[in-house]
């Protein structure tokens, strides 16, 4: 067993064949892609993340986006061939891609398993033909059915994501769309409310009136619905939006709410990594052009590199585990300093909303409901 420190790679490819209306990831629509200058260009800047990080022992890669299954295989063999040869690896060392259904992307899944991914996260959203018209998603049900299929079919591990707390969406028409999904699923299972975020197409729909959010209650019992389906199926969730057979978590998630190490390479990557002992936020640039055009120059394109203080920390590695089921250990904040308000912390126990043992916190299923609130009382 190595006794290197941990890390985890996260690469991002930022192009979509279309902006979908509630999306406010760094992705963008682009009529011509160069590919061997951004595969080149993706590796180079790797080589300087490895520079950054140091001696290490990679436990997962991450291609995220954006839509990465408009990556040829050749690009996501050659950054893993880079990254294996980097640093060492873990003997279960998970490679997830991220894909879109469509009829394009499903062509690449043979060779993406060939590169060397042993993890495949289809981006479904729904199983009803009005609703992916409505989410703006370019795949059909049928295609979604069959990715699936061919999904299960090469891949040890997979999983698909679906957004449900709709507009006009019952309990009912859930619960049903929820046990075909069910039939159709793996280990691993990504379950979404819809929110609507600022900068959208969502956005300015939603302030204009076209539709209506389901309101505070009827959305809580969407998420209490969905706990109890994915519960008895057994995948209950280890995550507010995860959902898993025991021993079948994204590890590479798991990387980021258990507050460890990570490097992350392409426009608008963010890393969160110790550097010569200082735990240090590296922000890339966001544009493609621009982040295209810096690494070609420099051979990098981190914008900013932000040393995290201490109470930064503790309130990131509290916000992020508290999403977890298992919650945060006490020894990982203890680490970190002195800053829990343990006045509060009291009150929101006597709540229901948080459990404190000698070793953990952990937000209740109430709690985690009301996560927000629950962080915005305990960090401010």
């Amino acid at each position: 067993m190595s006794d290197l420190p941990e890390i985890a790679l996260y690469v991002h490819w930022p192009f979509c064949q279309s902006k979908c209306p509630y999306c406010d990831f760094n992705s963008h629509v682009r009529d011509q892609v160069e590919q061997d200058q951004w595969r080149q260009a993706l590796v180079r800047e790797l080589d300087h993340a490895v520079q950054e990080a140091g001696p290490r022992q990679l436990k997962s890669i991450f291609f995220g986006g954006g839509t990465p299954s408009l990556m040829p295989p050749e690009t996501v063999a050659a950054i893993i061939e880079r990254a294996k040869s980097s640093w060492q690896i873990t003997d279960d060392l998970e490679i997830t891609l991220e894909a879109n259904p469509t009829s394009v992307d499903v062509g690449r899944f043979h060779g993406y398993r060939d590169a060397g991914v042993n993890r495949l996260s289809l981006g479904v959203q729904s199983l009803q033909p009005d609703v992916l018209e409505f989410l703006g998603r370019l795949h059909n049900v049928d295609q979604a059915r069959q990715a699936i299929e061919l999904a299960s079919d090469l891949f040890d591990r997979y999983s698909f994501d679906l957004i449900y707390a709709r507009p006009n969406q019952t309990i009912q028409a859930w619960r049903e769309e929820l046990n075909d999904a069910l039939a159709l699923a793996g280990d691993h299972l990504s379950l979404y409310q819809l929110t609507i975020e600022q900068g959208t197409a969502f956005y300015t729909k939603h302030r204009l009136g076209e539709f209506k959010m389901p309101d505070e209650e009827l959305a809580a019992e969407f998420y209490e619905v969905t706990q109890e389906m994915m519960e008895a199926s057994g995948r209950p969730s280890y995550e507010i939006s995860n959902h898993a057979k025991p021993g079948q978590e994204s590890r590479h998630n798991l990387v980021y709410w258990r507050y460890q190490d990570y490097a992350g390479i392409g426009p608008g990557a963010h890393g969160r990594l110790k550097i010569k002992g200082q735990k240090s936020a590296v922000l890339r640039h966001r544009l493609p052009e621009k982040w295209l055009g810096a690494v070609q120059s420099y051979g990098h394109a981190t914008r900013e590199v932000i040393s995290v203080d201490l109470q930064e920390q503790f309130q990131e590695a509290l916000l992020m585990g508290l999403r977890l089921r298992e919650g945060v250990p006490v020894s990982r904040l203890k680490e970190i300093g002195d800053f829990l308000q343990q006045d509060r912390l009291d009150i929101l126990c006597e709540e229901g909303l948080v459990i404190q043992s000698d070793d953990k916190i952990l937000a209740t299923e109430e709690g985690r409901q009301r996560l927000n609130a629950v962080l915005d009382y305990l960090l401010n």
